[in-house]
């Protein structure tokens, strides 16, 4: 049995799925999404806590939600401090460089990684032709609309397929490979 290994899954998910619930507000209203819908209601109430005080020193800019980018960088370079400290019992010196560089590198996988998935998760529901009022299908259109309308400009549909998740989705391996990117 080992407590220390089960400490850090715990710690890692909680963190990775706070990040991944401030990506998603990010997100949310980088394509303006509606923020009445019940999934941006929970996304919002989760987040406030850590956005509302952080928002008072970090403003929008240009309508880009600036604080919670600040934010996602905060967790991540959190999670890593607290994973080393209980794995290692301390911190290793000269970490700072070595911390910068995967904080940036964490932060463009979690985006990628993120719209990947908004893609892939549209691609399936456009199989089962769920209802479009179902608000995660909502969530779902508005996220990765902005990514896969100018691919469609690219290729327009082909006898009534939409062949823009394939650009998506190769466009974002492309990109993971060019910047080595897990």
């Amino acid at each position: 049995m080992n407590p220390q290994g089960a400490a850090v899954f715990l710690i890692d998910i909680a963190f990775s799925v706070y990040i991944f619930i401030v990506m998603t507000r990010f997100v949310l209203q980088l394509a303006r999404a509606d923020f009445y819908n019940p999934i941006s209601q929970f996304v919002l109430r989760a987040t406030n806590p850590l956005l509302a005080p952080l928002r008072r020193i970090i403003p929008g800019y240009g309508g880009l939600d600036v604080a919670s980018l600040v934010l996602i960088l905060i967790l991540i370079v959190a999670k890593v401090m607290v994973l080393l400290t209980i794995q290692y019992g301390g911190l290793p010196s000269g970490i700072g460089p070595q911390l910068l560089v995967y904080t940036l590198r964490e932060f463009a996988s979690l985006i990628l990684n993120f719209i990947f998935w908004a893609v892939l998760i549209r691609v399936i529901l456009s199989w089962v032709a769920p209802d479009p009022y179902n608000p995660v299908v909502r969530v779902v259109v508005q996220i990765t609309e902005p990514v896969m309308a100018p691919c469609r400009k690219l290729l327009p549909a082909m006898g009534g397929l939409d062949l823009s998740p394939l650009i998506v989705l190769l466009g974002i391996q492309l990109l993971k490979i060019l910047f080595q990117i897990h």
